[in-house]
């Protein structure tokens, strides 16, 4: 086999760096592979567009079916985004035979488990690790370099853009709408930033990293979700204060068979690793079981580091190819999805709320997080936004969310609470 043909669905910031990795490194990608990668055709929404890399004119074209109904073509390279017109594309070619790379963690997300089982019935290979973390091998890791293990806990920053917000807000004592708007100005947030702020961007890809983790399938729906729009500076000055860092973490843990997937604004110790990640950075946390604690560091998107991950995903399709084991990387989820309910989610929690500044008032909410059994680390009580309120900052010792749903229920109720202003998760202290 003198040469492997690819297709490129996408020619943007991701796609054009596919073209620039293959062409900079083709001597050193031949010698590893023993054949050479041509790219016969690149799907594009304009063919007239300015690019930023050299590209045969040929090439281009607006016609998928030019791609996936292609005989020549081997592998579609798959960088353009979008789910659902997306998965029809990649479906057919799967269906002609073509192996798949993608970077798509939004249709990965919600077709993935389809799609995978699709590419095993035509003996067909599907690798994503570019989906999670851009530069970041984890995907790979999880699935390769930790394949004996068992994965007890996930945490991670799977977000640049939310990390980039936050380490302004903290760093700089910026207001949230206005970091939002720099980081728009400089390109590290969209236009339309929601997907994003509000956390939906990392929960797709912890859906990704839960299924190869804990071998079951996990869907988008079974992620709780909450963003960081919400976040004031008194919360993360309070925080900083009781000696903790605000960032929003991605959790996937198992135990007793049951798991937990979330995303969420999360205090951590200001010493713990992820606390340390700045800017548009990612981090991903891993617990094994024999292992212990292994951390993966480094740009979670940007063309070429997207792209060295799309590229060595093609080299592992290659290899395959040519040692004819094609469509054997899937394994079916080895458990029934087993998610657990509140009662069963167990972390401590920060508190911060509004009350009434009279004798008594301390006494009324002791007695309701008495009779849930929730105690505290950490107390403060500092002026409130009145002469007659203050502040009441607290950390709870581990509960279960079911604990905290139940207290805080019951602290609206009284006359003395004025506002619960903010509850967050607290982590990374075991």
């Amino acid at each position: 086999m003198k040469e492997i043909n690819v297709g490129l669905c996408g020619l943007g910031t991701v796609g054009t760096g596919v073209v620039k990795i293959l062409k900079d490194h083709q001597e050193e990608i031949k010698y590893k592979l023993g054949c050479e990668i041509v790219v016969k055709k690149v799907l594009v929404s304009d063919i007239n567009k300015q690019r930023d890399v050299e590209i045969d004119p040929s090439w281009l074209t607006t016609d998928p079916d030019q791609l996936v109904n292609n005989k020549d073509i081997d592998v579609i390279i798959e960088v353009m985004g979008g789910i659902e017109n997306t998965n029809i594309l990649l479906e057919q070619a799967l269906r002609n035979k073509k192996h798949i790379v993608t970077a798509n963690k939004d249709l990965m997300a919600v077709h993935g488990q389809k799609l995978l089982k699709l590419a095993k019935n035509n003996n067909c290979d599907i690798y994503y690790d570019a989906s999670v973390a851009g530069g970041i091998p984890i995907l790979r890791t999880l699935s390769d370099g930790l394949a004996s293990d068992r994965i007890q806990k996930i945490m991670g920053i799977v977000n640049g853009t939310t990390n980039y917000i936050l380490t302004k807000m903290t760093d700089e004592k910026l207001a949230f709408e206005k970091v939002l708007k720099e980081a728009q100005e400089l390109g590290f947030a969209e236009a339309d930033p929601t997907s994003d702020v509000e956390g939906l961007d990392a929960a797709r890809k912890m859906t990704l990293l839960a299924n190869l983790a804990f071998k079951m399938e996990i869907s988008l729906d079974d992620v709780v979700v909450s963003g960081i729009s919400d976040i004031t500076q008194e919360d993360i000055s309070f925080a900083s204060s009781l000696g903790y860092t605000i960032k929003l973490i991605g959790i996937a843990s198992i135990s007793n068979g049951k798991v937990e997937v979330s995303v969420e604004p999360t205090l951590l110790p200001q010493d713990h690793p992820l606390a340390l990640v700045k800017n548009e950075y990612n981090a991903v946390y891993v617990y094994g079981e024999s292992v212990g604690e292994t951390m993966f560091y480094g740009p979670g998107a940007g063309s070429l580091p997207t792209a060295t991950a799309v590229v060595s995903d093609l080299m592992e399709v290659i290899k395959n190819i040519r040692l004819g084991i094609s469509g054997n990387a899937y394994v079916y989820p080895q458990y029934k999805t087993q998610l657990k309910e509140n009662k069963e989610k167990y972390t401590k929690y920060f508190i911060r709320m509004e009350v009434n500044d009279e004798a008594g008032t301390f006494q009324e909410i002791t007695n309701i997080f008495t009779a849930e059994s929730v105690s505290f680390a950490k107390i403060l009580q500092l002026p409130g936004s009145t002469k007659e309120t203050a502040e009441i900052v607290m950390v709870t010792h581990k509960i279960s969310k079911q604990q905290l749903l139940n207290s805080l229920d019951e602290l609206k109720g009284l006359s003395v609470v004025s506002d619960i202003i903010s509850y967050y998760r607290v982590d990374g202290e075991e």
